[in-house]
Parts: structure tokens; sequence; C-alpha cells
């Protein structure tokens, strides 16, 4: 009922509208109209007809700018004869001609512009349409991503407490089976996190908790971290300093855990998309004010194809190289290497593998 009511007061107020916009036309007509047909015939105000022309394309809809205009250059000609006392000079028909061409002009401008100002808006109408929708997408997908994590946390721990023993004797057999579990599990919880990391980038922008940082020792506890990993895909991970193999500290300004984060997930990508028995390499090499970090695999590389979209959101590719994973591990790698002031790219490696690399700037002192 109450649509129906403000559906009612929409229509009554817009036609009250037209019929506004529809006298002030005829009030112009006839103003223009009393000075062209009182004045001597060589004094041409037809030209003042582009105003009710130009409020009736604005106002008053194609049909209506059709006929103003059509009325305009009538009137317009007709006053070389009407009211015929005077002989018609050529340069007066040609004056006349000239001005009812105006009127003609202004006419087919103004239905155009107005067609461009409607496909503007209806375009202004789907764009908006288009965001609410994604923002809606968005705030469902957050919240449903946070909502997650609880349920995803008590599994771990319950089934950690079953495989303590805390529940009962658990066999060898038991025991692999919950350990595959809680292993599972936790891929389950890193990737909810990822989500709602990014959702939450997107929207709040990266915090960054900034401090004096040695690339070193964050490279290091990454790939200590991924051990487990790397040794169950039989692939080895090393790590190198480009042409020196001495160890040095490579400080930057930045945020330790989410810089181990970029690690973390540069490495997971080259050990899943490495062959078993493969290498993946961790490079550290200081150039011109920049630390540059490298992570190199041998596996399938990367396809001309896939090389501009790896660090979109939800990218997967069509090869086996984007086979695993979500499409969040290298853009939300993007988004805190972009947050550091930083640059990250990728690169097919000859004669197979894939180059991930990415550089910050270098701290000027060293502490």
């Amino acid at each position: 009922m109450r649509h129906r009511l403000i559906k009612d007061e929409t229509f009554v107020s817009d036609r009250k509208f037209r019929w506004s916009s529809l006298w002030q036309v005829v009030s112009l007509f006839i103003v223009v109209l009393i000075l062209e047909f009182v004045t001597p015939v060589d004094y041409v105000f037809g030209y003042l007809y582009t105003g009710p022309i130009l409020i009736s394309a604005s106002r008053l809809g194609r049909k209506a700018t059709f006929y103003a205009t059509l009325i305009a250059v009538v009137l317009t000609i007709l006053n070389l004869w009407i009211p015929g006392d005077e002989l018609v000079q050529p340069s007066t028909l040609a004056s006349r001609i000239i001005a009812a061409i105006a009127l003609i002009v202004t006419g087919i401008l103004s239905d155009r512009n107005r067609q461009y100002e409607q496909a503007i808006a209806q375009q202004q109408i789907q764009l908006q349409s288009q965001e609410e929708l994604a923002r809606v997408r968005e705030d469902f997908a957050s919240t449903l991503t946070h909502d997650l994590k609880t349920p995803l946390l008590g599994a771990i721990e319950t089934l950690k407490a079953w495989e303590q023993g805390k529940f009962g004797t658990v066999t060898p057999t038991h025991y692999k089976i919950l350990e595959k579990m809680i292993r599972s599990h936790q891929s389950t919880l890193q990737l909810v996190e990822t989500l709602l990391d990014v959702y939450r980038n997107d929207t709040e922008g990266l915090q960054l908790q900034l401090a004096s940082v040695d690339l070193v020792a964050v490279a290091q506890a990454a790939i200590a971290s991924l051990t487990d990993l790397a040794s169950s895909r039989q692939v080895y991970i090393n790590l190198g300093y480009g042409d020196s193999d001495f160890r040095r500290a490579m400080w930057v300004q930045g945020d330790a855990l989410q810089l181990e984060r970029v690690f973390t997930n540069l490495l997971t990508n080259g050990i899943n998309h490495s062959r078993r028995g493969g290498k993946v390499e961790v490079v550290l090499e200081s150039q011109a004010g920049y630390c540059v970090v490298k992570v190199v695999d041998n596996g399938l590389g990367i396809t001309s194809e896939q090389l501009p979209h790896l660090f979109e959101r939800f990218y997967q590719g069509h090869s086996d190289r984007q086979a695993k994973g979500s499409g969040l591990g290298l853009y939300l790698t993007r988004q805190i290497i972009t947050a550091h002031g930083g640059k990250i790219w990728a690169e097919n490696r000859l004669p197979q593998g894939a180059l991930f690399c990415f550089r910050l700037p270098a701290l000027s002192v060293y502490t």
C-alpha cells in the first residue's frame, strides 16, 4: 500500500512538472512570436525559438522537441510573407534560412544530448547496482569466513586432544588418520584466514606494525615452518645470497609477521608446483637501495597468458602450475608488498620453472 502511494505521488509530481514545462514552452513561443510579427521582416528574432526547443528537449522528450523545432522553423519562414507589407530582400531570405537551419541543428543536438544524458544516467544506475551487489557479496563472504574460524578451531583442538589420548587409547592407525584430519582442518583454517585477510585489506587497508626487519631472519623462519611440507613433497629448499654465499643482514622497514607470510606464500607456491626431488631456491640480494628477494623453482613454468593475471584475486589459471590452491595466496602477497612500498612480479625461467621476485626499499642505516 505504501509503495503504491509513493508511486502515485511520483506520477502526480511528474505530471505537474511536465505541465509546468509545457506552459513555459508555450509562453516563450508567444513572446518570440509577437516579437517576430510586430517588427520589420529584416529583424530576425527566430533565433530566440532555441529557448523553447531546449526546454522541450530537456524536460518533455523527443516528440515534443520535434514539434517545437518544426513550429519554430515554420514560424520563422512564415514571417517572410506575414504580415506581407514589405518587399522581401534576398539578404532577408538568406537570414531567415540560416535561422531555420540553426533551429533545426539546435533541435537535433538537443535531442542527441538528451539521449546521451539518459544513456549516462542508465549506466550510472547499473554501476551503482553492481557496486551495491559487490559490496553485499563481500560483506557476506567476510562475515561467513569470520564465523567459520570458531568451529574450525574447535574441531582442530578436539582432534589434537583425541590424538593425545585424552578420549582413550589411540592406535597407530587411528593416529595416522587423526594426523591427516588435523592437517586438513589446519589447511582449511589457513584458507579461511587468508580469505578474511583479503577482504579486510580490500575494505579497510592493510594495517602494518612497522619496525626494522632483517629479511634473512624472516626467510629462515619461513623455511623452518615449511620443512614438513617440503619433506612430504620431497622438495629441497635452499637459501642463497646471489653471487656471494656470505651470510649478511638485509634490513627493511616492515612488518615481520606480514613479510613472513609473503615468504611462506611464495615458498608454498614453489613447493606445490615443483616435481618430486626438485628444488626451491630463495635468493637474497642488495641492489641500488633495494633489498631483492627471488624465489625460484624448477617446476613446469608459467605460460605467457598467465603472467599478467598471476596476482589477481581468485586467479588459478588453466595449467598444472595453478591447478592447486584458492588463487588468494599471490593476491594477498601482492597486497602486503604493495603496502610496504615495494614491487612484486613473476617471470618464466628457462629451460623450466618460474621465478617470483619482490623488492623493498632498504634501510639506509642498518641497525
